[in-house]
């Protein structure tokens, strides 16, 4: 019994060792001027990224994004990050995503993931589901679902990303 808990315990231990170490994968996703971005690129920009997978069906994620963005141009200024919204709208609502993108006037990067595999790839249980960043790529924290002033939480965790440096 002894030796089937330490096992789990060592299995578990480097399960978290390498979801920490984990980077975003090799995956080609349309932006919605149709081209093709590999999204393993934003693990190499050198900046602390912020990956939010929404759809416009989804209201929180709706709302999660409009928080962000109001406070992404602070955030840039203080903390050097960028963030990049993942549309996870199926074939019949992805038309959808760029008109409600242009409404709400983000300037940010969008990109398609139609088929979901990226959200797949990432073990992404249900959107919002937001994964951070460091700045050397690494994914250091996700967040599954959203409550008003999570942005807050997260702000929270890029600090600290930021005091490591």
């Amino acid at each position: 019994m002894k030796n089937l808990l330490l096992m789990l315990a060592c299995l578990a231990g480097s399960f978290a060792y390498a979801q920490n170490n984990q980077t975003m994968p090799e995956v080609i996703l349309k932006d919605l001027s149709g081209k093709n971005k590999n999204v393993a690129d934003y693990s190499k920009t050198g900046k602390i990224t912020i990956i939010s997978f929404w759809a416009t069906w989804c209201t929180p994620c709706k709302k999660e994004l409009t928080n962000i963005n109001d406070l992404l141009d602070d955030w840039k200024e203080k903390y050097q990050l960028e963030l990049v919204a993942i549309a996870t709208d199926n074939s019949r609502n992805v038309l959808k995503v760029k008109p409600y993108v242009d409404g709400q006037g983000w300037t940010f990067d969008c990109l398609l993931d139609v088929n979901e595999d990226l959200k797949r790839l990432l073990n992404a249980p249900s959107i919002p589901y937001t994964v951070l960043l460091d700045q050397n790529g690494n994914i250091v924290y996700t967040h599954t679902g959203y409550l008003e002033g999570d942005e807050f939480v997260l702000e929270e965790k890029i600090k600290a990303l930021v005091a490591k440096k």
